[in-house]
């Protein structure tokens, strides 16, 4: 099992052992039993010696003891790193900067970590100074002690396979952790959008369902004109198509990658052609269609593609958060309220009110949504602060839209699932309430004029009487004139 450190001293199996001070040995020999001694350009430190990630990983764990959420906590990003240092060790051996045994055995890792193993090595905090170093470093020390286990020595033993020299070779942070976030983020948008999918698929069936059940509708909570719960119920569909449509946009504005920048977008380290064959090759290992950016220094700079794509994310939220006020306000009672329709009964909804049942799905949907609107303002801020040739804000950037996306596909799929789909409408309060509404005058009002029809309508409101009532009392219409005149398929304009 992979160990975590603590913020001075290294725990295993219970067993706390002092912080390595310098000057002491660095082999793994040397080192007390159960860890290793790893050296950087702070000093030695021990390190568990069944740990896959090193003395960098130990010492990022220690400075960011911010979210207690680590980077194993989102899978596409791991996964990204992998990616992207999998074609990284392929372009370099392509081009003669890496020997097979090296090679292979790094390939093998990064293979592996795609696979999902060793994702529980990948400590480091989510949210980290450096511009994502410490996330970079903790893949860099977890792919290269893997390989050095394939290769059949010890861990620790980077004179054999270096992190930096080897598993980091022809890379920088900058082109790495960014290119990795792209491919992470992708990969997350796919499920949201089969999410929103499945909640358009949700409201679409409902508006079918509905399509003849003819009720009021409201323009500023107040009584309009006759529609159907289905035209009511297909708008939804309809909302989250386009948002999902525009979406769909904003993921390809992410599908450009800087790999191949290295430092500040300059290719400094990098050898010529290695941006072309690792773009090409990490399109292989991902199955998407990147390209590399035409000016690498403003791509490594540059974090406007997050913040259009968290604006959509905005836009999605608000819409969701949107429809489930409508939905709650729709289904109020159940006897004071609109109760027009009904939302499935999940749970008990209080602890003092026998019998009562609270709408908490849309509840928490839109909990998500203020999620995501705020999420939002700090990745615009965060975009916003980059300076010159770096955004050192990106870690931030990164887990407030994974937050966003995933947080989004979960309340996405919990509302087609456990709401949409088992919603019923109260087909005998929908037809009463059109009957008893002034609105219904309105389709009169061509054939009775302006002036006749706000007097049946206050006379309707004054007295509580129907509008037909009054309408025939009047003799203005003949009852089956009327009757044609309100038939639902008319009052809901649906064209027979």
């Amino acid at each position: 099992m992979p160990r975590n450190p603590t913020a001075s001293t290294v725990a295993r199996d219970g067993v706390t052992a002092p912080t390595a001070t310098a000057g002491s040995a660095a082999s793994p020999t040397s080192a007390p039993t159960g860890f290793r001694s790893e050296h950087d350009l702070l000093g030695d430190r021990l390190v568990p010696a069944d740990a896959y990630w090193g003395i960098h990983t130990l010492r990022a764990v220690e400075n960011f003891p911010i979210t207690g959420r680590p980077l194993s906590t989102n899978p596409h990003l791991v996964r990204g790193l992998a990616a992207v240092k999998l074609a990284a060790v392929r372009a370099n051996r392509e081009l003669g900067l890496l020997d097979a045994e090296r090679g292979e055995a790094i390939e093998a890792a990064c293979t592996e970590i795609l696979d999902g193993a060793l994702i529980d090595e990948f400590v480091v905090d989510v949210i980290q100074g450096g511009a994502g170093t410490s996330s970079n470093m903790n893949a860099n020390e977890v792919i290269a002690n893997r390989a050095l286990e394939l290769l059949g020595r010890e861990k620790g033993d980077y004179s054999s396979l270096h992190p930096n020299d080897h598993v980091n070779l022809s890379q920088s942070t900058n082109d790495v952790y960014p290119t990795a976030v792209r491919v992470a983020t992708v990969l997350g948008l796919g499920e949201l959008l089969t999410a929103l999918t499945e909640l358009e698929d949700a409201f679409a069936a409902k508006a079918t369902e509905f399509c003849t059940v003819v009720k009021m509708g409201r323009t500023q909570l107040q009584d309009a004109v006759p529609m159907t719960l289905g035209q009511e119920f297909g708008t939804y569909a309809v909302t989250i198509g386009e948002d999902r449509e525009r979406l769909g946009e904003s993921s390809g504005l992410i599908h450009e990658i800087n790999l191949g920048a290295t430092a500040i977008g300059t290719g400094l380290n990098a050898p010529a052609g290695y941006a072309a064959a690792a773009c090409r090759h990490l399109c292989g290992v991902t199955g998407l269609p990147l390209v590399t950016a035409v000016d690498l220094i403003e791509a490594t700079q540059d974090m406007g593609a997050f913040v259009h794509l968290s604006g959509v994310l905005k836009r999605v939220a608000v819409k969701l958060s949107k429809i489930c006020n409508d939905l709650r306000l729709l289904a109020s009672g159940p006897r004071a309220g609109l109760a027009e329709i009904n939302l499935p009964a999940v749970q008990s909804g209080s602890s003092i009110m026998p019998g009562k049942i609270n709408p908490v799905i849309p509840e928490v949907v839109s909990q998500v949504a203020f999620e995501v609107i705020g999420n939002d303002v700090t990745i615009t801020m965060a975009a916003e602060g980059g300076q010159l040739q770096l955004n050192a804000f990106e870690p931030i950037i990164v887990h407030s839209l994974h937050q966003s996306i995933t947080h989004l596909t979960a309340a996405a799929r919990t509302l087609a699932v456990r709401c949409v789909s088992g919603i019923t409408a109260n087909t005998a309060r929908l037809r009463e309430s059109v009957a008893q509404s002034i609105g219904l005058v309105t389709a009169l009002n061509p054939y009775l004029g302006y002036a006749e029809s706000t007097a049946i309508a206050q006379e309707a409101l004054a007295s509580g009487r129907g509008v037909a009532e009054l309408v025939l009392e009047r003799g203005l219409l003949t009852a089956a004139r009327l009757e044609e005149l309100l038939r639902p398929e008319r009052l809901a304009n649906l064209g027979s």
